[in-house]
């Protein structure tokens, strides 16, 4: 249990709530629900918002009322722990809240979960999938009721088995009648075909998953307004993903350089980086929404927007750190992983940051938007016309920004044979004008990054 002092030294977070008083209530209990279907948390009733100790009037039979009633209000029954601790001799409630082993945990016939520091009502699309989450059934395991065996591509399972086999020295006999195949990659229940089977194998998935497309797209300029060109990809999504990556490369630049006597040809864009998002997308997605994968490309981006948010208790922040690989798909993700599309350690988002700063790109953002989770891989802004407009100086912190990827008012006089703070500061504070570069930290601890 967090002591009380750290709490308020922590402020309100993903994990921590304050509330004023006890009269509050429903937003005490709708907290808890929140806590519940998430990571777990605190709420502590007596403090600001800012943090400012209030204090509550604790009689004989508070703290007993306080459970009776988020007792009564929760479905099903959630029972925090309860404890008080003072502050300047001021009393404050502080209710534990664990992650609940049965979700969703409902307040007043309400589902919530917490998002940063508030608490979002769920709909019920995402109370169901919280549901099945929590009952370990996933959706790629569910009986595809109306699918027969002559609906498997046999040509395509043969494939699988040979590249599982050299990528992942599968012990599976490649010639091995279909059913067997199916029944020992647990592609099948009780006799008949699961999801995963239709979408991985399906000759026509899309037959029984109509949402189970790639939609992919070359927008002009920098909007999604006017189309240039737009593909869907159906059939099975082993092969979607190389459709849209040969969708992306058919629209992004293919520079050329010559390297001693050898010529090197490099995309604009690292291509293993957006096959993993690709990849990722497609594994990861929520096949119950009626949505299908994106691949969006524009002049100074490429957007990937998968189906639905990060499973629990991934946030877009953890994915640029070392994580567990949390699958919401998980025979979709292990087939997945026997032909090498994944890795199941969580570092397929590292390896798009190092492939991108490796390639002189920034890296990409990992965002959640109207309900879907997007990674944008993005340009600098830094047009010939732009670096035309830049003096010489200014250019060679460019080249230096690529190499090092940030910059101190210090390193811009070095780098330009010592010249003067005030015109280290003007040179600087242009290229923030132009949309180049961005100021971090503050006053002899700042640094410059491009945008």
């Amino acid at each position: 249990m967090i002591k009380l002092k750290d709490l308020l030294k922590e402020g309100e977070s993903e994990t921590v709530e304050f509330k004023p008083s006890l009269s509050q209530m429903d937003k005490i209990t709708e907290g808890i629900s929140a806590f519940s279907n998430t990571k777990g948390g605190t709420v502590v009733i007596g403090v600001s918002d800012k943090g400012e100790v209030l204090g509550v009037d604790i009689g004989k039979n508070t703290i007993e009322s306080l459970a009776n009633n988020i007792k009564q209000n929760s479905d099903p029954m959630a029972y925090p722990s309860i404890r008080v601790e003072k502050s300047d001799k001021k009393q404050v409630v502080i209710i534990d809240v664990r992650e609940g082993k049965q979700k969703p945990v409902l307040a007043f016939g309400r589902a919530y979960r917490r998002v940063g520091k508030s608490n979002q009502k769920l709909g019920s699309d995402e109370i169901r999938n919280l549901a099945l989450e929590t009952s370990k059934v996933f959706w790629d395991e569910w009986i595809c009721e109306a699918a027969r065996l002559g609906d498997i591509d046999e040509e395509k399972v043969r494939w699988f088995l040979k590249r599982a086999k050299y990528e992942r020295r599968l012990e599976l006999d490649t010639e091995v009648p279909l059913i067997e195949a199916l029944e020992e990659l647990e592609l099948l229940r009780a006799g008949k075909l699961i999801n995963a089977a239709v979408l991985l194998f399906g000759k026509n998935p899309q037959k029984f998953v109509m949402q189970s497309e790639t939609r992919c797209a070359r927008f002009k300029g920098t909007k999604p307004l006017e189309f240039i060109d737009m593909k869907v990809f159906g059939g099975n999504i082993i092969d979607q993903r190389e459709d849209a990556v040969e969708f992306v490369k058919e629209h992004i630049k293919l520079h050329a350089k010559i390297v001693g006597v050898e010529r090197i040809e490099t995309w604009e864009y690292p291509i293993e980086a957006i096959r993993e998002a690709v990849s990722n997308a497609i594994c990861h997605r929520n096949y119950e929404t009626a949505s299908n994968v994106q691949i969006r490309v524009f002049d100074d981006r490429i957007e990937v927007w998968g189906c639905g948010l990060l499973p629990e208790p991934l946030t877009p922040e953890n994915l640029k750190k070392q994580h567990k690989s949390i699958l919401r798909n998980p025979l979709i993700g292990k087939c997945f992983f026997l032909i090498k599309f994944i890795e199941q350690w969580g570092t397929g988002t590292n390896r798009m940051i190092e492939e991108c700063m490796e390639h002189g790109l920034p890296e990409p953002l990992f965002e959640e938007i109207a309900g879907d989770f997007v990674v944008t891989f993005r340009k600098y802004n830094i047009s010939d016309e732009i670096l035309h407009e830049l003096n010489e100086r200014q250019k060679k912190a460019i080249e230096y920004l690529l190499k090092n990827k940030k910059i101190t008012n210090t390193d811009y006089r070095e780098l330009n044979l010592n010249i003067s703070d005030r015109t280290a500061l003007n040179d600087l504070n242009e290229l923030m004008e132009k949309n180049i570069i961005a100021a971090k930290g503050e006053k002899k601890y700042r640094y410059y990054i491009l945008r």
